[in-house]
């Protein structure tokens, strides 16, 4: 978080609320966020803790949501009816309806997440508190092959009767809007899948390409019935932070003969990594794979471990020619079987989703500081005399952040 984001933040806070020294993730990563919001927690569960949460989400969306009308709800039980049979128009209707920028819409899309949401749990309570769906985000650098790859390994999973549903986050044009790689279109045989569903998501702008959207499209495809959920990233970068705070598995992509290969991906991201794929190791490429694979192993060595549960691995795979894919799958079967054994798993999703309850905050937050009438009216001005070297930009957010402060408590 910024310096502009985390005073604005203490701005909109109750004067009790403090916010810790390290980051907002960090926080929640080591289970230090901590304070005079933990009133908020909820009571501990008794026999009758269902209904009372049943009873409290339902008062939160009345007061937060003005109650649809009966074409709107007509649209909303059609939609959950059709998504819950595993219809895929339904499943891309709900998608769209959460990607959506236009506010009566966006109530209505959080209305059909909460029921997809207590459907879901639903479920998971039949599967004695497990996750049904497993999440795996997939990330390397451009040229790795993770089309191709997730291509071969979708279709094998559906011959094993899965279901999967992958969620590309597509980099979007400037001019246009539009997804500029279509990862659809080079999914062909994957795409005509019955049992596959495939979501290009343009990232519209954002900020390393996920946004909150990704986070609630895979709540939908949980609710449809997807047990597999893969979530493709734009390239390595900020948004591989991002993805892996929604899955239960990151996998890092490497290609072989990338040049320095270990200064080539970020240090940051292979700590993220769970599992190493280098890709490609056919032909003339066997030998180099075969290096590449080797280094990372021992590069892995020197790492800090994640998790007492596993230890991240290396393997080597050709999407061309299969080799090496139903091992990989061995492998990340292992890791959640371990992970969900332990509790690790269930613990890592129920931390991912605080932190993007943060992320939302800081991004909702940011918006209405900017849609706020102090700062539009002084913003031009200050724009115009940091571009001019006259102040500083750190003394014209101070400014900014004034006027706002001021102008909310006056008003």
């Amino acid at each position: 978080m910024g310096r502009s984001g985390l005073s604005l933040l203490c701005h909109l806070t109750p004067p009790s609320f403090t916010f810790p020294s390290v980051s907002r993730t960090q926080c929640l990563r080591r289970g230090l966020l901590s304070g005079p919001h933990s009133r908020y927690r909820s009571p501990v569960p008794g026999p009758s803790w269902q209904d009372r949460r049943a009873v409290s989400t339902e008062a939160a969306l009345s007061q937060h949501i003005q109650d649809p009308s009966e074409p709107e709800k007509r649209l909303l039980s059609k939609l959950y009816e059709g998504l819950t049979r595993g219809q895929r128009a339904s499943l891309a209707e709900s998608i769209t309806l959460v990607e959506t920028q236009h506010p009566r819409k966006k109530e209505l899309a959080q209305v059909l997440l909460q029921r997809v949401l207590a459907y879901k749990r639903e479920q998971e309570e039949r599967n004695g508190g497990k996750p049904l769906a497993f999440r795996v985000g997939l990330s390397g650098p451009p040229g790795a092959g993770k089309s191709s790859f997730i291509e071969v390994v979708g279709k094998m999973l559906t011959g094993r009767g899965h279901k999967v549903s992958v969620l590309a986050v597509d980099p979007s044009s400037c001019t246009t809007g539009g997804s500029l790689m279509g990862d659809k279109t080079r999914m062909t045989e994957l795409s005509r899948d019955m049992n596959a569903f495939i979501r290009p998501s343009p990232t519209s702008g954002t900020l390393g390409g996920v946004t909150r959207t990704t986070n609630e499209a895979i709540v939908l495809c949980e609710g449809a019935g997807y047990d597999i959920v893969l979530v493709e990233t734009v390239g390595v970068g900020q948004s591989e932070f991002a993805v892996a705070d929604m899955v239960d598995m990151f996998v890092l992509l490497i290609p072989p003969a990338g040049g320095d290969e270990l200064q080539g991906i970020k240090r940051g991201i292979i700590e993220m990594a769970d599992l190493v794929v280098v890709t490609k190791s056919d032909g003339d490429l066997v030998v180099p794979a075969r290096r590449i694979q080797a280094e990372y192993t021992s590069a892995l060595k020197l790492l800090r471990k994640k998790s007492k549960s596993w230890n991240p691995k290396v393997v080597r795979v050709s999407s061309q020619t299969g080799e090496g894919i139903p091992e990989l799958w061995a492998k990340m079967e292992s890791y959640r079987d371990a992970m969900s054994a332990s509790g690790a798993l269930q613990g890592r999703r129920r931390a991912q989703q605080k932190v993007w309850m943060w992320s939302l905050i800081q991004e909702n937050v940011l918006c209405h500081f900017q849609s706020h009438p102090a700062v539009r009216q002084a913003l031009p001005h200050l724009e115009d005399r940091v571009t001019r070297g006259a102040i500083s930009p750190g003394l014209a957010a101070d400014l900014l952040l004034k006027a706002f402060s001021s102008s909310s408590s006056s008003s």
